[in-house]
């Protein structure tokens, strides 16, 4: 199944460009000596058109062609590696159709891609074949597994670092690694939080947002919030309830064709629906909306690609990201959009809604001024047990809809609280 897959995307390749591409996997850097380093990630590029990383390789594409550079290993590296592939096994492993060593490849050639070429490799892996929805599904099934560890491990823990342990030990127990630094926290008012020491208390909600990469680069993404002593306290439960609706109010709405702009901003007006009824807001909802009042409480975008990277193709910039002639937007409540084209069959997005209170931008004094007729602060400070709230899900885009991916986490209060208490 690889290896058709490999042979189909270079042909396909070969329709889109007549150029001969380029792409080197990478290799490790040192940490602080030279035989120190840091794991080997292939570069996602060519990940996608070889398969698998080979550290140091480059591979030329050409008439739907691969041409595998590689050295074969130097005889001293089996002491310490133990016997490595030949250049020839591994070429026979991604079918290449011919191989060469590093010393045969074109001076000339540069890593970098011109626009026809990104167009071209973009429109490639904007939707997924079957053998990388398979990875994906792996890379879930992964994550699945880890999320249940970690919300079982939570009542008994007393650091954020230990429920982390438990999470990523199942991904390193299935030879996988994870897809990006793990966050866990009970400070989910800050979004990429890396930091593990924080003392878990009962009335704190931890936020996990863990996802597992195959051993060839494929990932997951997930995000689940839940209360660490196994039972949400009223405010707790009526924010996340909100966070929640505005998640499967979106996903509901996937289908081909669907702008996820559209589905971004369906989340933000299921959020200020919410906070209106609660209180937090004032005002009509799709108003407040238009005035980006709901970016004080969610700030960044719904969502993004999924694939062999977790933000896929985003070193790329928003070639990606953002369909031909569209720009990233100046205001308040879609700056973060990551994502901003119709959806297409074959396409693996993430839903991920949130509530947040950080004090940077709830503090920010021109906020406060922008926004003061429609906020009840005082209304505000009674949830003030909510630092973050996110609830995450990897979904597919079908024929006829979607397919929820990691629909086997538990996501409802009542499934999460079971689940702490079981």
């Amino acid at each position: 199944m690889l290896i058709q897959s490999l042979k189909t995307r270079r042909e396909k390749l070969a329709k889109l460009t007549d150029k001969p591409v380029f792409i080197a996997a990478g290799k490790r850097p040192s940490r602080n000596f030279p035989a120190n380093k840091y794991p080997f990630r292939a570069s996602s590029h060519f990940l996608y058109f070889a398969g698998i990383p080979i550290e140091s390789a480059v591979i030329q594409l050409a008439q739907g062609k691969l041409t595998l550079y590689v050295d074969n290993p130097h005889p001293g590296s089996a002491l310490w590696h133990g016997e490595s592939p030949t250049r020839d096994d591994l070429a026979t492993t991604i079918g290449a159709d011919y191989t060469h060593s590093l010393s045969e490849l074109p001076s000339a050639i540069t890593n970098q891609f011109d626009d026809e070429i990104v167009n071209a490799i973009v429109t490639l892996r904007l939707h997924h074949d079957d053998y990388a929805i398979s990875e994906i599904r792996n890379a879930v099934e992964v994550t699945t597994r880890s999320h249940l560890a970690g919300i079982k491990a939570s009542r008994t823990s007393k650091t954020e670092a230990e429920v982390r342990s438990a999470m990523e030990a199942v991904i390193i127990s299935h030879t996988m690694t994870t897809a990006y630094n793990s966050i866990v926290t009970v400070h989910g008012e800050v979004l990429h939080n890396e930091h593990y020491h924080h003392a878990i208390q009962p009335t704190d909600l931890i936020l996990a947002d863990v996802g597992a990469e195959t051993q060839n680069g494929w990932a997951a993404d997930v995000t689940r919030t839940w209360n660490a002593s196994g039972k949400f306290s009223s405010t707790q439960r009526d924010l996340y309830n909100v966070v929640l609706a505005a998640h499967d109010a979106a996903i509901a709405a996937i289908k081909p064709g669907v702008e996820y702009k559209d589905l971004h901003l369906l989340a933000c007006l299921k959020l200020t629906e919410g906070f209106v009824d609660l209180g937090i807001l004032k005002g009509d909802a799709q108003t407040l909306v238009d005035r980006d009042a709901h970016a004080l409480f969610f700030p960044h975008g719904v969502g993004h690609l999924l694939g062999l990277d977790v933000h896929d193709m985003e070193d790329l910039g928003d070639a990606a990201g953002y369909a031909k002639g569209r720009t990233r937007s100046d205001r308040f409540g879609l700056g973060f959009l990551r994502l901003d084209r119709p959806l297409q069959t074959g396409m693996v997005v993430t839903i991920e809604p949130g509530f947040y209170q950080v004090p940077a931008i709830l503090n920010d004094p021109k906020n406060r001024e922008k926004y003061n007729d429609v906020v009840n602060w005082e209304c505000l400070e009674q949830f003030s047990d909510v630092r973050g709230i996110r609830i995450e899900d990897d979904v597919l885009v079908t024929d006829r809809g979607f397919e929820v991916l990691t629909q086997d986490i538990p996501v409802t209060i009542d499934q999460l609280e079971s689940l702490v208490n079981c």
